[in-house]
């Protein structure tokens, strides 16, 4: 992948379950040479990102070369620091105290590379009162207050459906890495980037957040429809569901165009934004009662053409099959030696400069599979990595 603009730089993947591959992989898909370290099967560990050849390892790990290391044996940590010596950043979501247990930790591996970018993902946090705590997304989902304002009204706490807050983090540590590389383009200074699961999602919370800082108060479930915009959220059609946006005073009045009801749009009850906010409940029924007549294809084309956002509620497949994603080549391929060619999801960014491939560079990784490879390339001979091998240090 050699030109892509993170091309020439080397990543040594510390990596675990999604949170922190989500971040190198966004460094491995624009070019990077990331290593994937893992203990050698004789060391025991699991990841906990399902099997091997599934779509979750696969779509994390893709575009990486793996190798395994005893980072426990004295012999595999000096191993672990030659290869930091050579390489631009590090990255690891291991609990708080584990990589200084290990002796890879940012001030060790400082000493032997201060150019060093070292990132870091934990559950809440490097430092703190709950920064021994272990923390996967479910949790800070709930300890960040995500949960409290998802699911309909009166249904209790709702977990979002995908792992939001473990590939928030991730994004933010790649966005952070990225921050790194720039400063150290100026200064030469490597140094430690670090996120968390429970700051990420405070961030994603966004306005709602904001909402408390600001005026301390505290949103509640609104199920689907938006919070503080009417009419803006699902409504049933004929044969279906849509989400429709039509909240500003131009959108409300083209809908009321588009539905033949031009009166809606002077009643007193919904003739402003505050109004309509206030009277939403009950908006949404009239609305209701007429979208519910309207096939979903036939309506989200009326709803478009007269300049209200609306879009039909798909399952996963539908959406992957949707002309549009498929324009956009969302699905990219990649050819694995046992299982053959499938797709996985490609990076969402674009960019002019760089022409999207059709395929992968590499699956994710078998477990040491590129041992020689990488270790040839260091300068170790092959008797040398024989005996490494042998030791259980790889």
């Amino acid at each position: 992948m050699s030109g892509l603009p993170l091309s020439g730089y080397t990543v040594l993947d510390l990596t675990l379950a999604r949170a922190g591959p989500t971040a190198v992989r966004l460094l491995a898909d624009w070019g990077a040479n990331v290593i994937r370290i893992e203990p050698p099967a004789s060391a025991g560990g699991s990841d906990v990102t399902g099997a091997r050849h599934g779509p979750d390892y696969q779509n994390l790990h893709r575009n990486k070369r793996g190798i395994s290391i005893d980072l426990k044996s004295e012999e595999g940590l000096a191993l672990f620091m030659r290869l930091a010596q050579a390489a631009d950043i590090i990255v690891e979501n291991f609990r708080m105290e584990v990589k200084y247990r290990l002796g890879v930790d940012y001030e060790s591996v400082s000493r032997v590379n201060p150019a060093i970018i070292y990132a870091s993902i934990s559950g809440f946090g490097q430092d703190g009162p709950y920064s021994q705590r272990p923390g996967v997304d479910q949790i800070i989902q709930g300890t960040s207050g995500l949960m409290s304002i998802t699911g309909e009204p009166g249904g209790g706490p709702m977990r979002v459906g995908i792992a939001v807050s473990d590939t928030s983090a991730g994004m933010f540590l790649g966005q952070g890495i990225l921050l790194a590389l720039l400063h150290r383009e100026r200064t030469g200074e490597g140094q430690w980037v670090h996120t968390s699961l429970l700051e990420a999602m405070l961030c994603k919370l966004d306005f709602q957040g904001a909402r408390y800082t600001m005026k301390h108060e505290i949103p509640a479930q609104e199920g689907n429809n938006h919070p503080t915009n009417s009419p803006m959220g699902m409504f049933e059609t004929l044969d279906g569901r849509v989400n429709l946006a039509a909240s500003t005073n131009k959108m409300f009045r083209a809908f009321c165009s588009a539905m033949e009801v031009p009166e809606l749009a002077e009643d007193d009850r919904f003739v402003s934004g505050r109004a309509r906010v206030e009277n939403r409940h009950l908006l949404w029924h009239e609305m209701n009662e007429m979208t519910k007549k309207v096939p979903t294809r036939l309506f989200v084309e009326k709803m478009n053409s007269a300049g209200c956002p609306c879009g039909p509620i798909y399952n996963i497949g539908e959406a992957f099959e949707d002309e549009q994603v498929k324009h956009l080549k969302m699905a990219r391929t990649v050819q694995h030696q046992t299982l053959g060619e499938f797709a996985l999801v490609r990076s969402p960014i674009n960019m002019t400069a760089f022409s999207l491939a059709d395929d992968f560079d590499r699956p994710g990784p078998e477990l040491g599979e590129h041992n020689e490879e990488v270790l040839t390339e260091m300068g170790f001979s092959s008797a040398e990595i024989e005996a490494m091998a042998k030791r259980g240090v790889i």
